[in-house]
């Protein structure tokens, strides 16, 4: 089984500049996309309803912005669109489908870095999103999508020149340290232990060129689903969004 996430920064652009032709071409069992900025209404079917595939879509009121979509060859057995404490997540950041084998979670964590607020609505989801995945220990588990974090000095290009920046905070890194002490795994670093593979370069300073990234998205899964992980990959090859998808195969 392959699934991948990618955050795609507005899928209406993306579909422009060949998303469907790589997601044909790819073809994986499940998708996961964040920051979507549409909703089914403002969307072509090709991308509502494609061959082979049913598709889940949490939004916000908000237009253009935030949200998350999955797309699934195989329909889970249900599909929640937040996690407690009611309330706290209102930009349609989550997708949680159960597929009996494994619940599948994929979540768009907030960026910090517009404002004190932001960083603090963040950390606030950061620490509501473990209590509600850590009250589901005896489920496999696999979490993808946009942390918004680099978690070590090894995950982007220039870690000391962004120390103080919101993505490379010590308190941002200290709650992923404690997220993978609680027994979820990197899948990436389980198969590549190098620097240089980032998921993320800033537009403005065309930084993909030079590949000066970051790696903030990632797949997350319980210990207990190792022996079925044969793989984690980056496709930093793959253009259309600044970020690029990454994935994992499952037995």
């Amino acid at each position: 089984m392959k699934i991948i996430s990618w955050n795609v920064n507005g899928i209406r652009s993306i579909s422009k500049k060949g998303f469907l032709e790589w997601f044909r071409e790819e073809a994986p069992d499940i998708l996961c996309l964040q920051e979507t900025k549409a909703e089914p209404g403002q969307l072509d079917e090709s991308l509502t309803s494609p061959k082979g595939y049913t598709t889940y879509w949490n939004y916000p009121e908000k237009k253009g912005y935030a949200g998350v979509a999955v797309l699934a060859k195989k329909e889970p057995c249900s599909v929640k669109k937040d996690f407690p404490p009611a309330g706290l997540d209102t930009e349609g950041r989550a997708l949680i489908l159960d597929h009996k084998s494994f619940l599948l979670i994929n979540v768009y964590f907030p960026n910090g870095g517009m404002s004190r607020d932001r960083l603090r609505y963040k950390l606030a989801f950061y620490d509501a999103f473990l209590e509600y995945v850590d009250g589901l220990r005896n489920r496999n588990i696999v979490i993808c999508g946009d942390f918004n974090t680099a978690h070590k000095e090894i995950d982007l290009a220039r870690p000391k020149q962004n120390e103080m920046f919101s993505g490379f905070l010590p308190e941002e890194r200290a709650w992923m340290d404690k997220f993978a002490s609680r027994g979820y795994v990197d899948t990436f670093r389980r198969f590549n232990g190098e620097g240089g593979n980032y998921t993320w370069w800033d537009y403005k300073t065309r930084s993909r060129e030079r590949n000066v990234g970051w790696r903030i998205d990632y797949f997350f899964v319980t210990k207990k689903l190792l022996p079925r992980l044969k793989d984690a990959f980056i496709l930093s090859d793959v253009k259309g969004s600044d970020h690029c998808p990454v994935g994992i195969e499952l037995k």
